[in-house]
């Protein structure tokens, strides 16, 4: 009896999660209240107060179910020592433009935080997660690039940390324009020309003069 009762409370949490991600989607996070919320799930307010206190902790417990494209990259230039960095690095960044693509939920959760939500006041602490992640994943994307360097296969003139900007400033580009207009181009078809073709282009960087 105890387990059911724990697998319905969190039956229903999933349900009111589900609802508030197809909500907040269609209506933006600041314009949805948590009656619409309840209504959307079938349920009553009542239920939204027993598992959440607020908008704010339902939208980051909406968060915290989906692993977005650049945690994912984070995790994926962890995951191994890179003996050979460009190539690791192309297969990272195509792998989770693919992953964007074909997973509806990612989507539509990297939409929301980057299109329809306000991350002021209430909603601060997805700003600083989403500061924190950046930050994360372009730390790991320069040390792929300087290891790249450092043996050779990139020009020892390139300047690692804005090599990584204009890498990280790419792939989250990709997604945002593509989530946009998806007609606009194929983003798992072009994917892995469009990693490509920046990677190829630090090959033989200019050389600015300051």
């Amino acid at each position: 009896m105890v387990r059911r009762t724990k697998e319905d409370a969190e039956a229903t949490r999933n349900l009111l999660l589900d609802a508030a991600e197809s909500v907040f989607n269609e209506k933006g996070v600041a314009r949805t209240s948590l009656s619409e919320i309840a209504a959307a799930a079938g349920l009553t307010r009542g239920a939204i107060y027993w598992h959440f206190k607020n908008k704010a902790d339902l939208f980051h417990a909406m968060l915290e179910r989906v692993k977005m494209p650049i945690d994912e990259m984070i995790d994926r230039l962890n995951a191994e020592q890179i003996a050979t960095p460009l190539s690791f690095l192309q297969t990272s960044a195509v792998t989770v433009l693919k992953h964007v693509a074909a997973d509806a939920q990612t989507r539509r959760v990297f939409d929301i935080v980057n299109h329809k939500c306000e991350l002021v006041d209430e909603m601060a602490v997805a700003r600083e997660r989403q500061l924190e992640s950046r930050a994360g994943c372009l730390e790991q994307i320069e040390q792929s690039i300087q290891s790249a360097i450092d043996q050779n296969c990139l020009p020892k003139t390139l300047n690692a940390r804005v090599a990584a900007i204009g890498m990280h400033a790419l792939i989250d580009g990709l997604i945002s324009s593509w989530i946009l207009n998806p007609e606009s181009f194929s983003l798992s078809k072009e994917a892995e020309q469009l990693v490509h073709t920046y990677l190829e282009g630090l090959k033989t960087p200019r050389i600015i003069p300051s």
